[in-house]
């Protein structure tokens, strides 16, 4: 049964024009997206004041249906000792390739994403937002 959807998810998938990559049964859930066309320039969202508490996620460009769609900036609870880092497309091989949001561990760097979409220990960058 699960073979049947992962086959129909990546039927779907390739239909859209995205590669779909997805690990053995026994890791966790993983979707890769790869689009032919670059990401549209980011949108301007003001920044709000800051919230004790939670942590603000600018907004990004998502892909859904054969097209970019503009996901606009959301507050997150804050999590004490780990950093955000917001979703990213990254070039690869003449496509665009989808990273996911996560939370990582904060180790007092406040790392980011360098402009090979590798992490930077050196910088902090607009795409990673800490709990301060």
């Amino acid at each position: 049964m699960q073979s049947g959807k992962l086959a129909l998810l990546a039927a779907l998938a390739c239909a859209g024009g995205l590669a779909f990559a997805a690990p053995p049964a026994s890791a966790a859930a993983y979707v890769s997206i790869s689009v032919g066309v670059p990401p549209p320039p980011l949108r301007y969202e003001p920044v709000p004041p800051p919230r004790v508490g939670y942590v603000w996620a600018p907004g990004y460009w998502r892909w859904s249906h054969g097209r970019y769609v503009w996901v606009t900036g959301v507050w997150h609870h804050s999590r004490p000792g780990y950093v955000y880092y917001g979703p990213r497309w990254q070039p690869s091989h003449g496509h665009w390739v989808y990273h996911d949001s996560y939370w990582g561990h904060d180790n007092g760097h406040h790392n980011g994403w360098d402009k090979h979409g590798h992490h930077d220990h050196d910088h902090d960058h607009d795409n990673d937002w800490d709990h301060h």
